[in-house]
């Protein structure tokens, strides 16, 4: 198969495709973290070119459903207003992000490729794009993963995943936790430059069953 990991720089997914013998290609406007074949620029660029499958992971940072808040003009908290990052869009220029990121993702599921798979984690997709599909939800622990995080596959002509081995968690007070997870449910991944790059890496459980499973 000809295969497009589409906003990939980590080329763990192409990687695993090309593992398993089939011409794949990840796209992202940033270089690939590994070596491998990888277009660097616009996915729009490329698109065009005979893609069998195309399994796309577009930036999530306007489309889940943390910071609700920052979408009003003079966000607030306990009535007074909240103090922010510099770099953190709010009001207008947020929700303009919102759609364009949403355009995004419309503009990706509706492109003539037989196959394709959009990813990303739990978040507003399907409040403001009806016609996407209900997304299958995965999470890393079916997958040899020690970890939690929920992550949605919208799919087209694609059957759902099927789990490979599930990792069983630690009870904390009744209730589950893995090994990302502290006792209390927090990430424990601490504040970094490179946090959000490997809070976003698709897991390798999760990319092997993508080769094995997609790639027939």
């Amino acid at each position: 198969m000809k295969v497009l990991i589409a906003c990939e720089y980590s080329g763990r997914v192409r990687d695993a495709f090309l593992k398993l013998g089939h011409e794949a290609m990840s796209c992202d406007l940033l270089p690939s973290d590994r070596p491998g074949p990888h277009y660097q620029g616009d996915v729009f660029d490329i698109i065009d070119d005979g893609w069998d499958l195309m399994i796309a992971h577009p930036p999530c940072t306007y489309i889940t459903g943390a910071a609700e808040w920052a979408y009003d003009d003079v966000p607030m908290i306990n009535g007074k207003p909240r103090k922010m990052k510099p770099t953190t869009l709010i009001g207008e220029e947020r929700r303009q992000a919102r759609s364009d990121a949403l355009r995004f993702v419309e503009k990706l599921y509706a492109l003539p490729i037989n196959k394709i798979c959009i990813e990303n984690p739990v978040g507003i997709i399907n409040k403001f794009l009806f016609m996407m599909p209900k997304p299958q939800y995965i999470q890393q622990y079916w997958f040899g993963e020690d970890a939690s995080k929920k992550t949605g596959l919208w799919l087209k002509n694609l059957p759902e995943l099927v789990a490979t081995d599930m990792i069983e968690p630690r009870i904390v007070d009744g209730k589950k936790r893995w090994g990302n997870q502290t006792d209390s449910g927090q990430n424990k991944l601490p504040p970094s430059k490179d946090r959000w790059k490997i809070r976003s890496t698709t897991p390798q459980g999760i990319a092997d069953a993508m080769a094995d499973q997609w790639g027939t």
